[in-house]
């Protein structure tokens, strides 16, 4: 009832706004409705809710498998149909300029159902007019949590604990030694990237009244600083003081192996890295040898090098690192509202509005220049 009277009232605020002039391409919804209908192109088994609004504008297809990643060539086939104006894809779908230079020549927006779009060449598709837009704000709490459950597992040992119990070792009853770990409790927290998500970690360490440090390629404005009891540091600095470090950037050339095996030299042989970031921020190659030489106490990783890790990963042979199978945002929840904001921004694009979550707003000036 609730995500009914929640689509209603999406359905409504989108139909009732007056329509932007800077739309991409000059196909608006009332021209398309006069036409064939256009066609929504969907990379995974996906949500009732978010399909039903899509219906509204265009005609919804969706790739039949839930778990496995759509292959290239079946993409590239059905981006051809002349009907397709809009696609969402997943994080793990690459749509770079030779998938964008066989798609139809409809196409007018790419909704990335993730906060982050780096499987997407967006330069690319700016060139060729088409708008891209990520899922932003609605999966800061969920990626927080898991991040902080990652943090707490590493330094308790839970992932131990629990192997320990099942494989029948735990044959006395207690022992002043056994599977000790870390406080957490006032310890400091060391904050890489203080954006949606990084500002989302604060609260929770303050609330086991941890002291915060970050670093940001923009430092905060200092009533901001003070508000959010964080205390900016340098990068060398932060990785110097910290018990925990925890990764919330996003991946660029900039990002890529910001923690490499300079920053894990910095780091206290007692402290904890924790990514929930994206995988190739961290060099994996120089996290395994810090994690194997005890440099660093342990890992908590929910994203990887390459995604699905191999089974033969060095990682997965260590006891001092808890693994997840990119899970941060997944909760029913979240992942919900993050196919209803794909869903809202793909109409929006439709009926000749400037979506919400627009991340190459250059492209609106350059098809304008187009008409």
């Amino acid at each position: 009832m609730l995500l009914s009277a929640a689509l209603s009232s999406s359905l409504r605020t989108l139909f009732h706004r007056p329509v932007s002039r800077r739309c991409c391409r000059s196909a608006s919804f009332s021209t398309m409705s006069k036409m064939k209908k256009p066609k929504v192109y969907i990379t995974r088994q996906f949500f009732d809710e978010p399909i039903e609004l899509l219906r509204t504008v265009a005609d919804v297809e969706v790739f039949g498998e839930e778990d496995d990643p759509i292959p290239r060539e079946v993409l590239v086939d059905k981006l051809s149909d002349d009907d397709v104006v809009g696609l969402i894809p997943m994080l793990t779908d690459r749509i770079d300029g030779d998938v964008l230079d066989r798609c139809s020549p409809r196409l007018k927006i790419v909704a990335n159902y993730a906060v982050g779009y780096n499987n997407i060449s967006v330069s690319d598709a700016t060139d060729r007019g088409v708008m891209v837009t990520n899922t932003p704000d609605v999966l800061n709490d969920s990626t927080a949590d898991c991040a902080f459950l990652l943090l707490l597992a590493t330094a308790r040992r839970l992932v131990e604990a629990d192997r320990y119990v099942r494989e029948g070792r735990w044959t006395r009853a207690w022992g002043p030694k056994m599977l000790l770990g870390s406080d957490v409790s006032g310890k400091t927290l060391g904050i890489i990237g203080m954006g949606r998500i990084g500002r989302e970690m604060v609260p929770r360490a303050k609330g086991f009244k941890m002291s915060v440090l970050y670093n940001n390629r923009t430092r905060l404005d200092p009533d901001e600083e003070t508000k959010l009891g964080a205390e900016y540091r340098s990068l060398d600095d932060l990785l110097r003081r910290s018990d925990f470090v925890s990764l919330h950037v996003p991946l660029g050339d900039e990002t890529r192996h910001i923690v490499g095996e300079r920053e894990l030299s910095l780091m206290k042989s007692t402290s904890f890295l924790i990514n929930t970031a994206r995988g190739p921020v961290v060099d994996e190659t120089a996290l395994i040898a810090a994690l194997r030489e005890g440099r660093i106490a342990g890992a908590g990783l929910d994203v990887h090098r390459e995604e699905p890790t191999s089974t033969d990963n060095p990682l997965l042979q260590l006891d001092n690192v808890v693994v997840a199978p990119h899970i941060g945002s997944s909760t029913r929840e979240t992942r919900l509202a993050m196919a209803m904001r794909a869903a809202e921004n793909v109409v929006a694009a439709l009926g000749g509005e400037t979506p919400r979550d627009l991340v190459n707003p250059e492209v609106l000036e350059r098809n304008e220049l187009r008409k």
